[in-house]
C-alpha cells in the first residue's frame, strides 16, 4: 500500500491515507488495546488513587504477544547465564523491575493505541473519502510508538525474531494464510520508516 510520513511545517507530520488504509489500522489498533487489556482504574469499582500505588504482574506474561511488548529487563537472550545461581538473580531482578514498571508501560502503549484510534476517529469523521491526516509532534511520538507496538504484535505471531527471520516472508505465494499479515508487517514497517524520518533535522 503506498503511502508515507511527511513532514509539516514547524513540527509534527502528515499522511495521506485512504478508507481501506484508516480502517486496517484502526483495526489493528482496538486489536492490540484488547490484547493489553484494561488499566486497574478502568476495571468495575477500581479506586484510581490505589491504582497510583498498585504494584504490576512478577512473572512474564503468558501470551507471546505479551511477551514481546513487555519483555524481562535483565538478561541477553542471547548469552545464557554463567550459572544457575546467575539465573535465579536475573529473575529475581527481572520480576522485581516488572512489578514495579510493567502497569505504566501497559498504559504507556494504551495511550499511544488510542492516540492513534482518536486521529482516525477524528478523520473518519470528517466525511472525506480518505484524506491527509496531519499529526502534532507530540502525536507523531504516540502513533511511532503505536506502530512499533503493532509491528512487533504481528512479528511475533509470524514468529519473526529478527529481520533476517522475515526474508523467507516476504516471497510467500499469495494463496498463503501468512500473505496479509506479512503485507500489513511491510506496509507498517514502511509508516513507521518514513514517521521516524519526520523527526530528522
Amino acid at each position: 500500500m503506498p503511502g508515507h510520513f511527511e513532514p509539516l511545517p514547524g513540527g509534527g507530520a502528515a499522511v495521506a491515507l485512504d478508507d481501506v488504509e484508516i480502517s486496517i489500522i484502526r483495526s489493528l489498533a482496538i486489536q492490540l488495546l484488547e490484547l493489553i487489556g484494561p488499566g486497574p482504574a478502568e476495571e468495575e469499582g477500581a479506586d484510581p488513587l490505589a491504582e497510583l500505588f498498585a504494584e504490576g504482574p512478577s512473572e512474564p506474561p503468558a501470551d507471546p504477544v505479551l511477551r514481546r511488548l513487555f519483555p524481562d529487563a535483565y538478561g541477553d537472550p542471547g548469552q545464557p547465564p554463567a550459572s544457575a545461581e546467575e539465573a535465579a538473580e536475573q529473575r529475581a531482578h527481572a520480576a522485581e523491575f516488572r512489578r514495579f514498571t510493567e502497569n505504566d508501560l501497559r498504559a504507556g502503549k494504551r495511550e499511544n493505541a488510542l492516540a492513534v484510534i482518536h486521529s482516525l476517529n477524528a478523520l473518519a469523521a470528517s466525511g472525506e473519502g480518505g484524506a491527509v491526516l496531519k499529526l502534532s509532534p507530540e502525536e507523531s511520538r504516540r502513533w511511532l510508538g503505536a506502530l512499533n507496538d503493532l509491528r512487533l504484535a504481528i512479528a511475533s505471531r509470524l514468529e519473526i525474531g529478527a529481520e533476517d527471520d522475515a526474508d523467507d516472508l516476504y516471497r510467500l505465494p499469495d494463496e498463503d494464510p501468512r500473505k496479509p499479515m506479512v503485507m500489513a508487517y511491510l506496509w507498517l514497517g514502511g509508516l513507521q520508516e518514513t514517521l521516524v524520518s519526520t523527526f530528522m533535522p
